[in-house]
């Protein structure tokens, strides 16, 4: 009968350790730069954008009432002018920030 897979892990790890191997490829050995931190942005807005649509179309069809009554709502809360233009800046900046990344990266 052959091995185990438990056996072949450990005889990999052992041969490795004995060769001094280092692991590869390994998060230590890269050197950051912008392409790279861009490109984990770009699926990182992708990831929310997605999880955000799919939450607020979720919360539309399962809430009992409709779109103007929960606006409605947020508006009696009479937040002040600098607390609504921060929070459309945080939605509107991963959508541009996608957006034109993703054109950056056709072009």
């Amino acid at each position: 009968m052959g091995t185990s897979a438990q056996e072949e892990m450990r005889r990999f790890w052992d041969r490795n350790t004995r060769s001094g191997r280092p692991l590869s490829p390994h998060v230590s050995i890269y050197k950051w730069s912008l392409p790279m931190a861009m490109s984990i942005t770009h699926r990182g807005t992708g990831v929310a954008l997605s999880l955000g649509v799919s939450l607020f179309s979720l919360a539309a069809l399962l809430l009992p009432e409709h779109f103007p009554h929960y606006l409605a709502q947020v508006r009696a809360l009479s937040l002040g002018p600098a607390l609504i233009l921060s929070a459309k800046f945080l939605l509107a900046l991963p959508v541009s920030y996608h957006t034109w990344n993703g054109v950056r990266h056709l072009v």
